[in-house]
């Protein structure tokens, strides 16, 4: 019998989105669908401590390091997905 490798492809801009999505929205106690993702996330009331913890599993999940003024250069959702994909697949992380 021979060991299968299974490699893990990197996630899309939609998935990382959906993950902060999902992510705020447990937060929030609200619908995923609530959750506007061009919002800034200061407006979802996540304080300095919370946007830290998100931050960490947002990294963890990712399997990479964030810089640690990403949530403040990309304040939204949609930004921070964006930023993370360009980021990667063009080698800066």
């Amino acid at each position: 019998m021979s060991e299968q490798v299974v490699t893990q492809r990197p996630p899309t801009e939609p998935e990382v989105r959906q993950w902060l999505v999902d992510k705020i929205a447990h937060r929030l106690g609200v619908p995923a669908q609530q959750v506007d993702v061009h919002r800034y996330f200061d407006e979802f009331d996540l304080d300095s401590t919370e946007a830290l913890v998100l931050s960490g599993e947002l990294e963890s999940w990712l399997g990479f390091e964030l810089e640690t003024t990403a949530l403040w250069y990309h304040p939204t959702i949609a930004e921070l997905s964006a930023h993370i994909v360009a980021k990667r697949d063009g080698g800066g992380l």
